[in-house]
């Protein structure tokens, strides 16, 4: 049994290189905090408190990593940033990727629809390769 696992490319790059910023930045602003010439008083909780912040927002940035598809024969787990789901290919009715969509969708009964964000435009022939590997196993799933 063929298992495929999809995470997008681009974004998970773009991201770390994010997190490694904000963290490097508040580092600073932090570390600097303590020699102003503005007349504020800043305390070594004040300094500590923005290294902290930096590595919270890095956080919330990396949760742009946290997205993948794992599919095979008898169905597909979609993880989002911050949802997850499982569906039998026999609840799917396609794999499809609407023009200018930024990333693509499991089509549903009753005209729903779930966001696959781990399939992303901006990875191109990954995203082409991933909807089509989907596709074939929905395709062999239906038969």
């Amino acid at each position: 049994m063929t298992t495929v696992v999809f995470r997008p490319k681009k974004i998970r790059r773009v991201a770390w290189a994010c997190a490694i910023g904000l963290v490097a930045v508040f580092t600073v602003v932090g570390v600097l905090l303590g020699n102003t010439p503005t007349g504020v008083i800043f305390q070594v909780s004040d300094q500590v408190a923005m290294v902290v912040l930096g590595f919270l927002l890095a956080g919330g940035v990396l949760l742009l990593t946290r997205p993948r598809v794992t599919a095979d024969a008898s169905g597909v787990d979609v993880r989002n940033v911050v949802t997850s789901h499982h569906f039998e290919w026999k609840d799917v009715l396609s794999v499809s990727f609407p023009d200018g969509a930024a990333w693509a969708r499991l089509e549903l009964p009753d005209d729903e629809y779930i966001s696959v964000m781990a399939v992303q435009a901006v990875d191109r022939e990954y995203a082409v390769s991933s909807v089509r590997a989907l596709r074939e196993l929905h395709k062999a799933a239906q038969n």
